[in-house]
């Protein structure tokens, strides 16, 4: 967690900094206005492109729909292109779990909801308005199935790998080194 406020200070002073270095202060002393400058920036769309910050927690899924752990931290190198994804397994609360560092490019990432076996049912309701004179209207609402998904630009909903959650025990655990 502290590496990642340190990431997080050491990304927003790099920022601020190119901001101070883009203005040129000028040291004329005519009269004369420099020239106007130009507008060069535009307007970029992130659009179809996940946020880094949202991908820490993403839960991981292997080929059966089982859940096999969560993303915790991803790794890039030096041009900015993410090479690693460290995944949290086991564990409660963050307790006991073991950190497995998986290439980035093993991943696949999914949209929507995984497929559950399990469905959320409303009991039928029945709704009487009007009077009780032999003229109300009665209306029956049938049992509703509420599915999850996440319409979420982004991150994705989960990611899949092709392991069990016993094979990333197994694998040699990641430690950050100091």
């Amino acid at each position: 967690m502290l590496m990642k406020s340190i990431a997080a200070g050491l990304a927003g002073t790099a920022l601020l900094a190119t901001a101070a270095f883009a203005q040129n202060p000028t040291t004329t002393t005519d009269k004369t206005p420099p020239p106007a400058a130009t507008a060069t920036t535009t307007t970029t769309s992130a659009s179809g492109e996940w946020r880094t910050s949202k991908m820490d927690g993403v839960k991981v899924y292997n080929e059966a729909n089982e859940n096999i752990g969560s993303i915790n931290d991803l790794l890039m190198d030096k041009s900015g292109n993410v090479k690693i994804a460290v995944i949290g397994v086991g564990g409660f609360l963050g307790m006991g779990e073991h950190l497995v560092a998986v290439p980035y490019e093993k991943l696949k990432f999914v949209n929507e909801a995984v497929a559950s076996t399990t469905t959320t049912t409303r009991p039928a309701t029945t709704t009487t308005t009007g009077a009780a004179t032999g003229t109300e209207k009665t209306t029956t609402t049938a049992p509703a199935t509420t599915t999850k998904s996440s319409s979420s630009k982004w991150y994705p909903d989960h990611a899949v790998f092709n392991a069990t959650k016993d094979q990333l025990k197994n694998m040699p655990e990641f430690k950050y080194s100091e």
